[in-house]
């Protein structure tokens, strides 16, 4: 597999598992976190997701200027593993949420997000520009072999981080298991068992419990029977208790996320001599150009950066859909789909199971088409990638009308004999699962990619950064996803979603040519 690759593309994917673990404990457990640890609402919860997300990407722009400027990439790398291990080891710690304590205990927990995310800002999009570098310095050595050699090693960047991202995800595919692993362990420990539905009912009980309906209390009473309590007792100290030992086990996961931190450091810091700084060459020959020559690199520096902003575009749309995996269908996971054996957040490791699963096949396709002079750029599979996600969320939206599926909030009010009858298999998930994710192959390494290729030399951490602030972007735009959830018939959720990456197809099919050129 990494043959005719550039040596430390290996390291540098393994140096990443450590964020990725971290990424996908939070893309797992923290709107569900939040709605169990502080009884936010689920828009309330997405609002804190959204932000935290969009601030990963959006804070890949400050690394990426940092590194340009100071020349600091590996310095700034490092750093950013630091910082968030820090985040990591605030959340880490079980303080129990109160009515006395909330006041500081919910900023704290943002203050931690921010770090997480401040740190994957200085590491994120600067790793990735070192992978550029490799490919082209990679590049630089075939040429001096021949145009024939310079043309195969062209045409390994995309596989190359198709490689970088499939080995990346390894920390993904694991990661969902932890925080569910944990805190089952824990509530057996203490004579207790996981029901996704009873957090919610605590919080309501404790800080409501007047207010209650007697179908509600009934249902209280019928969930705190089957993990373990007792419903003769004070019912109030039962919920506290309980909240506690649930939330306490989702805290020991983010432990896991430091040690992971850690090994990524250690990964990083002993590859870190292999690896190569990009923009430093080109800085050096800058003074050599001619004036004419300034000005032909600057037009095209500019159709370069055009291409890019209109491929960002289309990015910030894919990503408000496909990151819905951790926002609204966690929720759909939680609400409408049967969770006895199976925790909701387990359900994000389908992802990266078919990240990695994929990958090979789907470079297999595009080599065959390679060889066979029928090759697809870039811009091309990342239309055809919006197309594929649409494909995810035509057949949710059908399902879910065939199945007569309301709102959330009224699904919720229903009685547990009419929801059971109501809930999908698990089968549901795996089919969505599985077309976002071949979507997302078609278009995040690939987009990766594209923007090694069309990045200025000395600006290759900026772009990077601009690549991650698209979907910052579209992270901002996360919560809209809840709101829609809760409050529409939940096939019509899922249709806007579809005809968002529609659109999207749409317009980067009309772009598709110019951008080919650009790229040449």
């Amino acid at each position: 597999m990494f043959k005719n690759h550039p040596k430390g593309l290996l390291l540098a994917a393994l140096s990443n598992m450590g964020e990725r673990f971290g990424y996908y404990i939070m893309n797992a457990v923290l709107v569900l976190f939040l709605c169990s640890k502080f009884g936010l609402s689920d828009e309330t919860s997405g609002v804190i997701y959204s932000f935290f997300y969009a601030g990963i990407y959006v804070l890949s722009l400050v690394g990426g200027i940092i590194a340009d400027r100071t020349q600091n990439y590996k310095g700034t790398i490092m750093t950013g593993l630091v910082v968030m291990a820090l985040g990591y080891v605030i959340l880490s710690v079980p303080v129990m949420a109160t009515s006395n304590n909330v006041s500081w205990l919910l900023p704290l927990t943002c203050l931690a997000l921010f770090f997480i995310a401040f740190g994957n800002g200085l590491f994120k999009g600067n790793l990735q520009a070192i992978v550029g570098q490799m490919y082209d310095n990679f590049e630089a050595e075939a040429a001096k072999k021949g145009e024939e050699a310079l043309r195969i090693a062209k045409g390994q960047r995309d596989s190359g981080f198709q490689i970088f991202y499939v080995f990346i995800n390894i920390g993904g595919l694991v990661a969902p298991f932890v925080a569910p692993m944990l805190r089952s362990w824990w509530l057996q420990v203490n004579n207790l068992s996981y029901d996704a539905s009873l957090p919610a009912l605590c919080h309501q009980y404790i800080n409501n419990g007047a207010a209650l309906s007697a179908d509600a209390l009934n249902n209280l009473g019928e969930l705190v029977t089957k993990v373990g309590g007792q419903t003769g007792g004070d019912l109030t100290a039962f919920c506290s208790h309980y909240l506690n030992i649930f939330n306490t086990g989702i805290h020991y996961s983010f432990i896991a996320s430091v040690v992971a931190m850690l090994i990524s450091l250690v990964i990083f810091i002993s590859s870190r001599n292999i690896f190569p700084t990009p923009g430093k060459k080109e800085a050096v020959k800058a003074e050599e150009y001619t004036e004419e020559e300034k000005r032909e690199m600057a037009t095209e520096i500019k159709q370069r950066m055009f291409a890019l902003f209109a491929v960002l575009g289309i990015a910030v749309f894919f990503w408000f859909s496909f990151h819905q995996n951790g926002m609204s269908l966690s929720l759909f996971a939680r609400d409408f789909v049967v969770t006895d054996t199976i925790a909701p957040e387990i359900w994000q490791a389908v992802n990266p199971f078919f990240v990695i699963a994929l990958t090979p096949v789907i470079m297999w396709i595009f080599g065959s088409l390679t060889r066979a002079g029928r090759a697809i750029s870039t811009p091309r599979k990342i239309a055809y990638g919006m197309g594929i996600a649409g494909l995810a969320y035509l057949f949710l939206a059908i399902y879910s009308m065939m199945q007569g599926y309301p709102s959330a909030e009224e699904f919720k009010m229903m009685g547990d004999t009419a929801k059971a009858t109501m809930k999908a298999g698990p089968w549901v998930l795996i089919v969505v699962y599985f077309f976002l994710t071949v979507a997302e192959l078609f278009i995040s390494p690939l987009g990766l990619s594209f923007v090694s290729k069309v990045a200025p030399k000395h600006l290759q951490g900026l772009c990077q950064g601009l690549w991650l602030g698209a979907t910052a972007v579209g992270n901002l735009l996360l919560w809209i996803g809840p709101l829609m959830y809760n409050k529409w018939p939940i096939w019509m959720c899922w249709s806007v979603f579809l005809v968002v990456c529609l659109i999207s197809m749409g317009v980067m099919f009309g772009m598709v040519k110019w951008l080919e050129r650009v790229t040449k």
